[in-house]
């Protein structure tokens, strides 16, 4: 049988699963979920509510902490630190699901935020309560995946409990394990993080974690930087102060170049921001007003997720273990390679296959979604499949190889990119050069057929049409038999 998911491996029915409320994770690559806070701030479960109050405490600590002074690299590595919760499979992790965690950027960030700008946070009189996504609004590299850490390190009792719960009740205690957990809760006495045990499911020489779908979203968090800089204007203008409200608009213009784009609109913004942190507060204010919208936002793209990453691609892959030439007769890492990505074409133009981009009849134009499914193809390979591989000149989405001296780059591009011609002209050649090797694969998607003759043209003009290192896959919904049944 194969196996993907937790349900797979653990051997239990996913209704189960989805009557504990849990997430159907993938045990081979990390889903791109993550916990918003926000949705336990605004839960009506008084037990997500209590865990956002810890939160808020644990940071109340580290704002002492920062306003003291006295704080080393020692204990910036103790107290602002933490390692990515790998065990819950889920973010952004680029191979696997082992992610950074907490580096010394965002520790360095929120210290020096604790110590100046949000120096009185835990104490806010305009927003409704204290929110951890605050510290991260104006500081470049801090984004949701930060945010999801710290919040699931913060709230890692809670989801061993919640898993133990299951694993006890649903699954063979032969495939349970109890295990010591660090940094469950913080110890305000001796200033330390205490270990707990917990019986929890057990594969690979590790521990694995349920979350429930509840406080789960995508793409970002309720409280997010995009948002703060594209309702700026409104959040401006809804300053009750009126003195107040006009030096904001009076430093926003002065920071305004003449005939600005966009990027240095959104620079005006922050340095605004920056000046007159009371603005962050409107901005979340306006977000508490709105909490409902969070949650339906939040079951929607979670929704979307569950269709897209384990009901359609698991379908997919199902398809893809009844072919067992990929499996019985390995060929070198080419050829599996462009197997893998000429069975992804003939799925997706002419199995219906193209639906799993398609949320109620529009385009999901994610690289992304591309990619994940390609890297699930491979679960029963001995290929090494290595995602985002760097060597000093540039990321390459994957690269797969058996031993140094057999590899292949593959790279996958939307056609709407509107650097395609110059990637196709010049990326994967550098990448060859960086990965020693001479074989690369461009996968490209289409979703119209203005977008089928873009790609046609620059093959032309680049000289690549018919080349067979070049795979153009037709997603287009209208040029589909089926499509009128896309949603």
């Amino acid at each position: 049988m194969m196996k993907i998911y937790f349900s797979d491996f653990f051997d239990v029915d996913p209704v189960l699963l989805d009557a504990h409320g849990a997430f159907n994770v993938s045990l081979i690559n990390d889903l791109p979920v993550f916990i918003d806070p926000f949705l336990l701030f605004n839960s009506e479960k008084p037990e997500y509510r209590a865990l956002h109050d810890e939160i808020i405490r644990y940071i109340r600590f580290l704002r002492d902490v920062s306003n003291s002074g006295r704080v080393n690299v020692g204990l910036l590595n103790s107290w602002y630190r933490f390692p990515e919760v790998k065990q819950n499979w889920l973010g952004y992790s680029k191979v696997g699901n082992k992610g950074s965690g907490l580096g010394p950027a965002f520790a360095a960030a929120l210290n020096e935020n604790l110590n100046s700008l949000f120096n009185d946070f835990g104490n806010e009189q305009i927003t409704k309560g204290s929110h951890l996504e605050k510290l991260c609004l104006i500081k470049d590299k801090v984004g949701k995946d930060n945010i999801s850490d710290f919040t699931t390190n913060l709230v890692k009792g809670f989801l061993c409990r919640y898993t133990q719960e299951f694993a006890q009740a649903h699954i063979d205690h032969a495939r349970l394990k109890r295990v010591p957990v660090r940094h469950i809760a913080f110890n305000y006495e001796t200033r330390n993080w205490t270990t707990e045990h917990f019986t929890l499911p057990f594969i690979d020489g590790d521990y694995v974690l349920l979350t429930p779908k509840e406080i789960l979203t995508k793409d970002d968090a309720w409280i997010n930087k995009h948002d703060l800089i594209g309702d700026f204007e409104e959040i401006a203008s809804s300053v009750p102060n009126e003195e107040l409200r006009a030096q904001i608009n009076d430093y926003f213009q002065r920071m305004l170049p003449d005939d600005a784009n966009r990027k240095e609109t959104d620079a005006a913004v922050i340095s605004t921001v920056r000046r007159f942190p009371a603005l962050i507060d409107y901005y979340i204010r306006f977000k508490e007003e709105h909490g409902d919208d969070a949650k339906a936002l939040s079951e929607e793209r979670v929704q979307e997720t569950e269709r897209v990453f384990i009901d359609q691609v698991g379908q997919l892959s199902r398809q893809l273990a009844t072919l067992t030439q990929f499996y019985s007769q390995p060929g070198d890492s080419y050829q599996d390679a462009y197997d893998r990505v000429m069975f992804l074409k003939q799925v997706i133009e002419d199995n219906d296959g193209y639906r799993i981009f398609y949320i109620d009849g529009k385009p999901v134009k994610r690289e992304a979604d591309l990619q994940v499914m390609f890297k699930l193809t491979w679960y029963a390979s001995d290929f090494s499949v290595d995602r985002e591989v760097n060597n000093g000149r540039g990321p390459v989405d994957y690269k797969i190889s058996r031993g140094s001296k057999d590899s292949t780059l593959v790279e996958f591009k939307l056609a709407s990119n509107s650097k395609l011609k110059r990637n196709l002209e010049n990326q994967v050649e550098v990448y060859k050069a960086a990965n020693r090797t001479e074989k690369a694969i461009k996968v490209i998607m289409c979703f119209s057929e203005s977008e089928i003759s873009k790609v046609s043209r620059i093959l032309n003009d680049l000289s690549l049409t018919g080349d067979p290192n070049v795979v153009v896959i037709d997603a287009d919904a209208g040029n589909k038999t089926s499509a009128s049944n896309v949603g």
